[in-house]
């Protein structure tokens, strides 16, 4: 989440908006990226309160002015994707990661009980990744996918949608919760490349003697 929101905050910096930059957010590190309820205490409250079946959170977003972007439209854009496609080449990344150590454990098997934890950690690192990539593509507000859809409305309807917005993330949670079919429905594409990913490092698996 940190390397998502750094990603918006950068993009906006280049595309001539400074806000995230002047307000302490073109950073990666992850104390200024925590909001106290929404990366702490809703996902807690929601975990526990549902007996670990359902949880919701996130980080702070990052705020931007669109009215700085040198082209409103492209910038606004670009902006919204740019924490996507870096979830999306961490996701490679770490893919990359979890077969080299992998090989690792092959070539050293004193290793592998150490290797083996650290590659479920990329294991963690490729799910999430691909996980937070396409749940932010959802076309809810606020969520990243809503600003690309928000465009490609006509003008009257694009502005009543985007007035969703002003109910933060209660409508996303909503759904999530309500209509999990719908969140499944966005996420197949990560499930897909999931299991092409593990078709592929699987092989490299970490075999931990008994």
């Amino acid at each position: 989440m940190v390397a998502h929101e750094y990603a918006h905050a950068e993009a906006a910096y280049r595309q001539g908006d400074s806000t995230a930059y002047m307000l302490g957010r073109l950073t990666l590190n992850p104390a200024k990226h925590i909001d106290p309820f929404m990366t702490v205490i809703l996902p807690l409250v929601l975990w526990f309160g549902s007996h670990g079946s359902y949880t919701f959170g996130g980080a702070k977003p990052v705020p931007v002015n669109p009215r700085n972007y040198r082209e409103y439209v492209r910038g606004d854009i670009i902006v919204s994707l740019a924490g996507i496609v870096v979830n999306l080449v961490l996701f490679v990344l770490f893919t990359g990661l979890f077969a080299a150590v992998g090989m690792l454990a092959q070539a050293v098997p004193v290793l592998a009980p150490t290797l083996d934890i650290l590659q479920r950690m990329m294991f963690y690192g490729v799910w999430l990744n691909l996980t937070l990539a396409f749940f932010n593509l959802i076309p809810i507000p606020p969520l990243d996918g809503s600003h690309v859809f928000y465009h490609l409305l006509p003008p009257g309807a694009g502005l009543q949608y985007r007035q969703l917005q002003r109910f933060g993330f209660l409508p996303i949670m909503v759904v999530s919760f309500m209509l999990p079919g719908v969140i499944q429905f966005f996420l197949w594409p990560a499930f897909q490349l999931l299991d092409v990913a593990l078709q592929l490092v699987g092989p490299m698996r970490v075999h931990v003697p008994s």
